[in-house]
């Protein structure tokens, strides 16, 4: 027999919310089975853990829930594996070209914020040591 995993369990092994699941499940990404009076107890099969766990992974990288769920159907069906490797490289490599361009943003923002942290130095030591320098008193002119 396979092992299966109630909501809970899922919830708790990945520090998840049992919302946060369910909204997978609203998603297509986990298919549990329906157990109980009316269907409302959840029964996660192996699979659907597996899906779990790729889906985190896949949104630590950053990439969209729909992006994962694309890339997870992808290995779910029996198509060639090389057409499913190429896909998934072509995703992350549109992931990491934007990641990229964000990193140049926020470099440009550093370096941007880095020369007024300079000027606002130069200004604060320059207004420092004018204001510690002793007060002359204007000379009278020659009469």
């Amino acid at each position: 027999m396979s092992t299966t995993y109630s909501i809970s369990d899922l919830a708790k092994e990945f520090d998840l919310t049992t919302r946060a699941i369910r909204f997978y499940e609203d998603l297509g990404l986990l298919e549990p089975e329906r157990t109980g009076p009316g269907g409302r107890n959840r029964v996660y099969s192996g699979r659907d853990r597996t899906r779990l766990k790729l889906t985190l992974r896949a949104k630590r990288l950053g990439l969209s829930l729909t992006e994962a769920k694309d890339i997870i159907e992808m290995y779910d069906s029996p198509r060639d594996t090389g057409a499913q490797l190429k896909k998934f490289l072509d995703v992350l490599a549109a992931h990491r070209k934007q990641v990229e361009e964000q990193m140049a943003e926020l470099q440009s923002n550093l370096d941007e914020i880095k020369v007024h942290q300079r000027e606002a130095r130069a200004l604060l030591l320059a207004s420092e040591a004018k204001a510690s320098r002793p007060a002359t008193t204007p000379k009278k002119a020659a009469s």
